[in-house]
């Protein structure tokens, strides 16, 4: 079995528990994909599958090596390809495979990973939560840096520190969020809490490596 189903966040919402506590949710369009490509162990090292989100309608446009991939699986071209590891006692998965929502249930914990948000070349306050220097009384620093490395020793500066750049567009894994709904005839799902990206943009849906217990 596919634990893992691939979508796209469609936005956010509120919803309303039975104890009329308000919780945050986002609302997933979870499938239908298809299984596009197999892995198995004895030829590739490991089990795995490649799926692929079925949209109509499908792109305009396909590269020749990606026309003969589907091809060869039968299956009809689509814009967005992930590959899914499988756990065992996952033989029977074949390509021409479905994988729909309905694998989830209400209160399941899942983790979905998606490309964050684009910000654009930051500072370091806004992108690394730098307090800055003081406002007022002739100061003149407010939001530099400050130090980055000494003259004399290293005389350089040391890999990894913090500064400004670019910031967002980063793989983000959003672990333990709670399903609350499960809508199968309109390939929705929805998730308790917040995930990486804007409207509209692709994530992976699996059910969560280490669930809440």
């Amino acid at each position: 079995m596919v634990n893992a189903i691939l979508g796209k966040k469609l936005g956010m919402t509120q919803i309303f528990e039975e104890n009329g506590e308000v919780v945050p949710a986002t609302v997933l369009r979870a499938g239908p994909c298809v299984v596009v490509q197999r892995k198995a162990a004895p030829k590739d090292g490991y089990e795995a599958v490649q799926l692929g989100l079925v949209e109509l309608p499908g792109p305009k446009r396909v590269t020749k090596p990606l026309e003969g991939h589907f091809k060869k699986a039968g299956a009809n071209p689509v814009r967005f390809l992930r590959e899914v590891r499988l756990g065992s006692g996952s033989a029977e998965v074949k390509v021409g495979d479905k994988v729909l929502v309905d694998q989830f249930a209400v209160n399941d914990f899942v983790d979905v990973i998606g490309i964050s948000k684009g910000r654009g070349f930051a500072g370091v306050h806004k992108r690394h939560h730098f307090g800055g220097g003081g406002g007022a009384h002739g100061s003149m620093f407010h939001r530099a840096p400050g130090s980055i490395g000494a003259s004399a020793f290293p005389s350089r500066v040391l890999k990894g520190t913090r500064a400004a750049g670019r910031m967002g567009t980063d793989r983000v894994t959003v672990r333990n969020l709670r399903v609350v709904r499960v809508m199968p005839d309109d390939h929705t799902l929805v998730v308790c809490g917040a995930v990486p990206g804007p409207k509209g943009a692709y994530v992976v849906v699996r059910k969560a490596k280490a669930p809440h217990k």
